[in-house]
Parts: structure tokens; sequence; C-alpha cells
């Protein structure tokens, strides 16, 4: 993985046989990212997406190897307790033009992941909301 930093936007290239999640927090912690929105494209070959089930409020995996190009990689960089946290969505193209998708739980890329991360200032947070099942937006995540 190598980036560069052109003020607020921060332009990543994940290499083959990198996993995208973990590259993704690797840069934001270097670089301190607490808030950032995420969009990316490129080939992947192994990677698994879930969906969540709101009446059941629990994420199935579905997990693609082969050869595939994704079509759109997108999403956020938030904060929970004060942690990084990252929520992504992607979806990818197969040999046969089927395109699959959803919550991103991990991609390793199989040629490249080109990324394009744009900071935002301030901070937005997370916390647990029972009645939906999932980490939500915290627009007061001090307090």
């Amino acid at each position: 993985m190598n980036y560069a930093r052109f003020d607020n936007t921060i332009v990543a290239r994940i290499d083959r046989g990198e996993e995208i999640q973990e590259q993704l927090k690797a840069i934001a912690l270097k670089e301190d990212i607490r808030l950032a929105q995420i969009s990316a494209l490129g080939a992947v070959g192994d990677f698994t997406v879930g969906v969540f089930h709101t009446a059941e409020k629990k994420y199935y995996a579905n997990r693609f190897t082969g050869d595939w190009e994704i079509v759109s990689l997108t999403g956020s960089i938030t904060r929970m307790n004060g942690e990084y946290y990252a929520h992504l969505h992607m979806s990818a193209g197969g040999t046969d033009g089927a395109v699959v998708g959803g919550h991103l739980n991990s991609a390793i890329v199989s040629a490249t992941c080109e990324m394009f991360i744009t900071v935002l200032d301030g901070e937005v947070g997370r916390r647990f909301d029972s009645e939906v099942g999932l980490n939500l937006f915290d627009f007061n995540p001090n307090t």
C-alpha cells in the first residue's frame, strides 16, 4: 500500500494480496482520521460481504472467490468509543457480468485498489441502537 495526501484528500493504492479493511485502518490511524468518506474501485479475488436481516438484527455473510471487479466501494470512517470505526459497502462484478455486494467484511486485492479518502473537519461518533440492532451515527459523541 502506498498513498499521498493532497489537502483534505488521500489517494491510496492498495496492492495485490493486501486486505482492504486492514490497509484503510492503517492509513486512518497514521493520519488520525476522525471523519471521512471513502470511494474506491479495483479488483479483488476473495471477498466477504454481508446482508443485515432487520427482523433478526443479524448479518449473514457471503464469500466470493475468483476474478471480480470492484464496481463500487463506498463508506465512511467515524469513531466509536473514541476508536477508529469504518463502515463500508462493496459491489463487485464477476466474469459473467453479474454483480453481488453488501456490507464489506473483508476483501483481498487481486490486482489493485484505487481509493480516495475525503477527510472532513469534525468528528461523528457511533452508538449502538438496540431497536435497530446497529451502530448508528452519534452527532454528540462526547456526551
